[in-house]
């Protein structure tokens, strides 16, 4: 007998489950995990994880902590803490923070969503309180800070704890309203972090790499992506990077891959959806996959990639450098018929193990010759290799409900990406040039009203 459980994030306590998915939600762009996991093994992990997860409490007081918190102060073995979907005062998170300090087995923490409906001034002592005890547990190797706002009032706590937490595995913070000044505070901080985990290693101690981040939802903007892709650069060792929705423009993009992204080679999964492309990007893009020799998933959905930066990337595919690519996003991109066809043959040629592509919402016609090649292709190796239990959205292509056709006007665009493309060039030069410029104090003042204008949101919702 098998147990389904759906959290963003616990699977990573499981060693060895059943049978793991993605399960995208169509509202945002974050992912859950979906994990099969026998019986026996739950009841083990049951024991070693405390969890008040969504049960709308607000713990103001020390007094309202101790109501609920007994269980872990009783137990040393506690792997696994989850507070997320409650809300956290600064007097609680200073009553909880010796507790979790005390933790020592502890492996990964949800704090997702704590300080709903908390005035801007509380966030700082209570995350404060907590990260600072998190620092204590040696074990500690995950941790998700999504739907907290981190602007520039907020982030610094967040800061002091990613430059120092050399366990540091993986990271989530999606939706975090950071702006690209919080959002550069941030890279920057994981750059002096892969310091911290060097100097260790000199030590003689055993340091794991920052394996994943999530980061979406954060209006990063081209504004942090010189530092961001400093903090990849130094990070080689990154298996999985999403960063949806984040307003990256196509320089910004460009910048990110080729002085970034393109130093990690033991990449598996790549999530750039719903920023912007075209064929600047898609052509940086082009230049960095084929050093992703171990990637699975490409995630380039509603990123405008364009009929000419398409094909660049597809062509580039066909060259067998990333043969073990299982799932392709490309939707809403302006694929043309011309498009599907190179990615039909870099589906035979060079990407063996493809068995999912998502193509919605792109410029051709269901009925194109290609389009239908490349489901037939997908439906024969889902038989060859696919198990009963395979979810439907496991193989094959998506629902094709949204295509807007080719017209006259497409095959005109390759010939303008290249001239934009030359234009576009010389803007990358002058904004290398400029990378360390400092975004002006406007920039500041709106994020944070931004993180302001979130808490109050939360306090209306209350």
């Amino acid at each position: 007998m098998t147990v389904t459980i759906i959290w963003r994030g616990l699977a990573l306590a499981f060693s060895k489950p059943t049978y793991v998915r993605e399960k995208r939600t169509p509202e945002s762009s974050a992912t859950t995990l979906v994990v099969s996991i026998p019986l026996v093994t739950l009841s083990a992990t049951m024991a070693t994880t405390f969890t008040l997860a969504g049960k709308g409490l607000k713990l103001d007081t020390k007094e309202d902590l101790e109501k609920h918190i007994q269980p872990l102060i009783d137990s040393s073995d506690i792997k696994h803490i989850d507070l997320s979907g409650n809300t956290l005062g600064v007097p609680a998170c200073a009553a909880l923070a010796p507790i979790l300090k005390s933790k020592s087995k502890l492996e990964s923490a949800d704090l997702h969503d704590i300080f709903t409906s908390r005035l801007l001034e509380e966030i700082p002592p209570a995350l404060s309180s907590l990260l600072t005890a998190l620092l204590e547990c040696p074990n500690l190797h995950t941790i998700d800070l999504s739907d907290n706002a981190f602007g520039l009032n907020t982030k610094d706590p967040l800061v002091d704890f990613l430059a120092k937490h050399v366990p540091l595995q993986h990271l989530i913070l999606n939706n975090n309203g950071m702006g690209p000044i919080a959002g550069t505070s941030i890279a920057e901080a994981l750059q002096r972090l892969a310091e911290q985990k060097s100097a260790a290693r000199k030590e003689g101690k055993d340091v794991p790499d920052l394996e994943s981040i999530v980061c979406g939802r954060n209006r990063l903007e081209n504004g942090s992506m010189a530092a961001w892709a400093k903090a990849y650069q130094v990070h080689s060792g990154m298996k999985s990077v999403r960063m949806t929705q984040n307003g990256i423009r196509p320089e910004g993009m460009s910048h990110l891959i080729g002085s970034g992204l393109s130093a990690c080679s033991e990449l598996e999964i790549l999530d750039m959806q719903d920023n912007t492309f075209t064929v600047v990007g898609a052509g940086a893009l082009a230049k960095a996959v084929g050093g992703w020799s171990k990637l699975k998933e490409l995630g380039v959905g509603d990123d405008l990639l364009g009929a000419r930066g398409a094909i660049k990337l597809f062509e580039e595919l066909a060259k067998g450098q990333n043969k073990g690519i299982e799932v392709l996003r490309l939707q809403y991109n302006d694929i043309t018929a011309a498009g599907v066809k190179a990615l039909l043959q870099a589906a035979r040629d060079g990407l063996p193990q493809l068995r999912r592509v998502e193509l919605n919402g792109n410029k051709f016609e269901e009925e194109d010759p290609s389009v239908s090649d490349l489901a037939e292709l997908l439906s024969e190796r889902k038989e060859e290799v696919g198990k009963e239990d395979d979810p439907e959205e496991h193989w094959g292509l998506d629902e094709l409900d949204e295509l807007e056709g080719e017209d006259s006007d497409d095959e005109e665009e390759v010939e303008a990406d290249d001239e934009e493309e030359d234009v576009r060039e010389q803007v990358l030069k002058q904004a290398d040039q400029e990378e360390d410029a400092k975004v002006t104090l406007k920039k500041d003042q709106e994020v944070d009203e931004l993180a302001e204008a979130m808490q109050k949101t939360d306090m209306i919702g209350k």
